[in-house]
């Protein structure tokens, strides 16, 4: 048997090296047999919607569309009264292929359509799977295609961007929310409005949630119907173009995130009954429907579905220029029980088959072909069991991700603000859980993202505070629970931020402590948009603290970015006293000290780094960022020797650490 690196990387792996070589062999096999032996790449296979869909000619358009089980199609729309026309019926080509040839004038950019597909015993109108543009009647609420191929398409500026990622700081968001006003917000106002504080608050990415059309906005984007068309509630194609181009003359690189664990059960907009056959795209029977989201799964077993789904990463990233993808929903995909009911504490969990290899075959397959069409693409998995592998090259055994979500690092401070009282806090804890992985994976951390705040959950300010946001956040106003808040607020995300070991993760507006949570509108809510917008006002409001939270999150992110590499230092552990609650620990000539309790100041408290002089760059509690300033910053701190004089090149800071403040020390000289 062939040795895997993967296994080395971690020995606890050896009982399941062959079920792993297995896994890679079936990979390389079907990476072969998609591409001919090799006689084509994995990005040239994955060119379908270069074919299918619509397309302009020099004498017209061609139209193509892959439904196998099909009997008869229409092209119905605009240009025909929605009628079916023996001139707009396509032709059924070989291996379930229709294709329609038509002049110019008898379709334009702009039209509305959809095909009329009839197949044995049935017959509905379908948006097209490979239609690059939806658009959804305002009085009728239908859904329908459009064709959307301007005389003069957008250009872009930019073309070989290279996202920084030393770190990757980014900035998790969602156009249609991201507007003050209760309404959806554009592609254009995001460009204008939004890109700008992102760039000033020292974040280097953008993560664009529901890019993907999706037929129901509450959905959060994650029940997508049209994979090659970007929602048209938000705007145009050539906005959101402008959008990404923008971001990367900012210096900003651009990932969406991407939805192929799961599509939506809507037969008229989506790929639920595109041709009569149910699992055309999708399992059939007991594995269709996902239990809990009551969602299509598609069966990654079929060629089709690799093509369908593999073109379309590759769709994104050459259409629109995004600079990779966060994967959502992989542990879903991964698993037949879509990891429910599954505690994942034993390695033999992730290698007992009760794996969908299938599923894993296409991650495999769609990491290596991102990276062959831009070896400086960014993808992301999101994936809660912790299978093993996810973010080591596929060359050696892995799934070929170049991070994964630390999703357990939100949870940890989602319990540890709702469920332990402030003197029960364990640094102990706190350290483990920042530092959780294994060594040859890296990690995007993150306090929270869009989940924490879902309807049913709040942000962490809003654990923190609560009521008293509503009233007691004026800069006039004092406020022992508001003080507490902001106080651990800041404490919580330096003390994630400086144990990143890849990237770092803000949900937009959760850096100035944004109140409540998020609901998009639905029926139980009075269809209010209410909670589902961000309000800059209050962090633009000088009168209001929440201004303290977003400078301090700005300047972190500053200081982070300034240090090259700031992800790749190794993490050294100087103090973690559980009964003083002091966290301390070194990185790239950084001293971090943490004092979570929440009555003990201390006073020349001892921690032992190497010999210099030690100037503050971060302190949670200076006033700038909302606290008392109960130290002088201004002030060196130099390292001592103990008397016996053992501690050869180290001596010993003496610290004032007040009750719940932080602070990081920079090593600037002997």
């Amino acid at each position: 048997m062939r040795p895997i690196k993967l296994v080395k990387y971690d020995p606890w792996l050896s009982p399941h090296s062959s079920v792993i070589s297995s896994r890679h062999d079936r990979a390389v096999l079907k990476e072969a047999a998609l591409t001919g032996g090799g006689r084509m790449t994995l990005s040239e296979f994955a060119s379908g919607y270069m074919y299918f869909g619509i397309h302009r000619t020099d004498s017209g358009w061609t139209i193509r569309e892959h439904a196998p089980n099909a009997t008869n199609i229409f092209l119905v729309g605009d240009f025909n009264m929605w009628q079916e026309r023996e001139e707009y019926r396509l032709q059924r080509l070989a291996n379930g292929v229709f294709e329609i040839i038509l002049s110019e004038g008898m379709i334009r950019h702009g039209d509305h359509y959809k095909l009329k597909i009839y197949w044995n015993g049935g017959c509905g109108e379908r948006i097209p799977a490979w239609t690059n543009r939806t658009v959804q009647d305002s009085v009728t609420g239908i859904f329908s295609a459009q064709v959307w191929m301007p005389d003069e398409p957008y250009r872009f500026s930019t073309v070989m961007f290279k996202p920084d990622t030393a770190p990757l700081l980014i900035y998790e968001c969602h156009v249609g929310m991201s507007t003050e006003g209760e309404r959806v917000s554009s592609y254009a106002e995001f460009t204008e409005q939004v890109l700008p504080r992102v760039k000033a608050g020292g974040y280097n990415c953008i993560q664009v949630m529901a890019i993907q059309e999706h037929p129901y906005y509450g959905s959060f984007g994650y029940h997508v119907s049209g994979f090659f068309a970007p929602s048209s509630r938000f705007g145009t194609p050539d906005e959101l173009k402008a959008l990404v181009d923008t971001a990367h003359r900012m210096g900003i690189a651009v990932i969406m995130d991407i939805v192929h664990s799961h599509a939506v059960r809507n037969e008229n907009e989506g790929l639920a009954l595109l041709d009569g056959n149910p699992a055309q795209y999708f399992h059939g029977g007991s594995r269709r429907e996902h239990p809990a989201w009551g969602s299509l799964c598609f069966d990654y077993g079929k060629d089709e579905v690799l093509h369908f789904l593999l073109s379309n990463c590759k769709y994104w990233i050459e259409e629109y220029l995004f600079d990779g993808f966060r994967f959502d929903g992989v542990t879903s995909m991964i698993y037949y029980s879509h990891g429910l009911g599954e505690d994942f504490t034993s390695y033999d969990h992730y290698y007992n088959g009760r794996q969908d290899e299938d599923a894993i075959t296409y991650l495999t397959l769609a990491n290596k072909m991102i990276h062959e069409i831009n070896r400086n693409a960014v993808t992301i998995a999101e994936e809660v069991s912790g299978m093993p592998g996810l973010t080591v090259p596929v060359s050696d055994g892995g799934y070929g991700f170049d991070y994964r979500m630390a999703m357990n690092i939100p949870d940890f401070w989602v319990k540890m603000t709702d469920c332990k009282r402030d003197e029960d806090w364990l640094v102990s804890d706190i350290w483990r859980e920042m530092t959780s992985r294994r060594s040859e994976e890296r990690t995007v951390s993150y306090a929270e993202s869009h989940d924490q705040a879902l309807v049913g959950g709040k942000t962490i300010i809003f654990r923190l505070i609560d009521a008293a946001m509503y009233n007691m956040m004026s800069v006039y106003d004092n406020s022992l629970t508001v003080d507490r808040g902001i106080a651990l607020h800041k404490m919580i995300r330096l003390v994630t931020v400086a144990t990143v070991n890849g990237a770092y993760l803000n949900f937009m507006g959760n850096e100035f402590g944004h109140p409540e949570w998020i609901d998009f509108p639905r029926e139980g809510n009075g269809w209010s948009y209410h909670y589902a917008r961000r309000q800059w006002s209050l962090v633009d409001d000088e009168c209001l603290k929440y201004r303290f939270l977003g400078d301090f999150d700005r300047s972190v992110m500053h200081f982070v970015g300034s240090v090259n590499n700031f992800q790749s230092y190794p993490l050294e552990l100087v103090c973690c006293h559980d009964g003083d609650q002091i966290l301390a620990f070194r990185r790239a000539g950084i001293v971090f000290v943490f004092n979570f309790n929440p009555s003990r100041s201390f006073t020349d408290y001892g921690i032992l780094v190497p010999d210099g002089k030690y100037l503050t760059v971060i302190n949670t509690d200076s006033r700038q960022f909302g606290g008392f300033g109960l130290a002088d910053d201004s002030v060196a701190h130099f390292s001592v020797r103990d008397d016996a004089g053992e501690l050869d090149g180290f001596g010993w800071l003496r610290l004032y650490i007040p009750a719940r403040t932080a602070v990081a020390l920079r090593l600037s000289g002997k």
